[in-house]
């Protein structure tokens, strides 16, 4: 029996083609919710969906959509001057994001990405963009957090600002249905550790790779950008240990890697033909659940983890 049928969380990932096909037709007409042309805009989030905003601030800026930075809500600069601030926050009730949200209610545009439209997003936000279809049962965000991703992407997309390099969210669905239907081998599956790296928009994909090993495996897992890797990182990288690429790999990386037994994956270098790097997170969320279950350990119910945080001095 295969983890698609025995893991809700497997499910979930494996539904992303077809939440990703419902994000990108929304990304295309939510004027009132997402950012204009040329603000400067703040993003904001907690753990996947920090990453998330990560990736997403990277691609509005380089598209030359406008000004764009990422924080995590608890870090976010309240004396800095933007003109819209984005929350994304699959629960709505996220303790951190919706202080920032009620601190600049009345002084800032502000306008937030959920899945629940019953929560207190709803009302300390501007205007809200509800991804109801892209919920989730799980603990671990898959389908919620790229769906939000998707739904981001498209409507830069749709306004021209899509950076050249960086396909076609419908070329995007695509190369999810084939990193869904793609095995991953034993030299994944049995790996004792991975590195997850990735340049510009993809950094935060690597961020959020690592985090699902994490979460899900309660793996050994690190992430960096790219080229950083090798100032340092390295040093850990041999038999048994896994280095995954998001995007465009260095020169002479693959050889760094593989000259000390080390697992080179690179199946989103997209200038060699390879997936969108999205679709590849797709992939790495498969291995995730795939090394929980070898690990003996049930993926829909991580340790430690609780589905949303929610301190006791929160608005909500």
């Amino acid at each position: 029996m295969s983890s698609q049928d025995t893991s809700l969380t497997s499910a979930e990932i494996a539904s992303q083609p077809g939440v990703w096909r419902r994000a990108a037709a929304a990304g295309a007409a939510l004027p009132e919710v997402l950012p204009r042309r040329g603000e400067r805009v703040a993003v904001i989030g907690c753990g996947t969906s920090w990453f998330m905003a990560h990736a997403y601030a990277v691609l509005r800026e380089t598209g030359g959509h406008g000004e764009t930075d990422a924080f995590a809500a608890s870090e976010f600069p309240r004396d800095r001057s933007y003109d819209r601030v984005v929350a994304i926050s699959r629960s709505g009730t996220t303790t951190e994001v919706l202080d920032v949200l009620g601190a600049l209610r009345g002084k800032v545009p502000t306008a937030a990405l959920t899945a629940d439209p019953a929560t207190p997003v709803m009302r300390l936000a501007d205007a809200v963009a509800v991804l109801d279809y892209a919920d989730e049962r799980s603990v671990v965000q898959t389908r919620f957090a790229t769906g939000a991703l998707v739904l981001l992407r498209a409507h830069l997309e749709a306004e021209g600002a899509l950076p050249v390099h960086v396909r076609p969210v419908e070329q995007a669905v695509a190369d999810a249905e084939t990193a869904l239907a793609e095995p991953l081998g034993a030299e994944l599956t049995g790996a004792g550790q991975f590195t997850f790296l990735g340049t510009g928009w993809t950094y935060g994909l690597a961020q959020e790779a690592a985090l699902k090993m994490r979460e899900a495996a309660g793996a050994w897992t690190e992430s960096y950008p790219a080229m950083e890797y090798r100032h340092g990182p390295i040093s850990i990288t041999g038999p048994g240990r896994v280095t995954w690429v998001f995007g465009p790999v260095p020169k002479g990386l693959a050889g760094d890697v593989e000259r000390v037994g080390g697992t080179f994956v690179a199946r989103s270098d997209e200038a060699a033909g390879g997936l969108d790097p999205l679709a590849d997170l797709v992939r790495a969320q498969r291995l995730a659940v795939l090394v929980a279950e070898a690990r003996g350990l049930d993926p829909d119910r991580p340790r430690n983890l609780t589905r949303s945080v929610i301190l006791g001095n929160s608005d909500g």
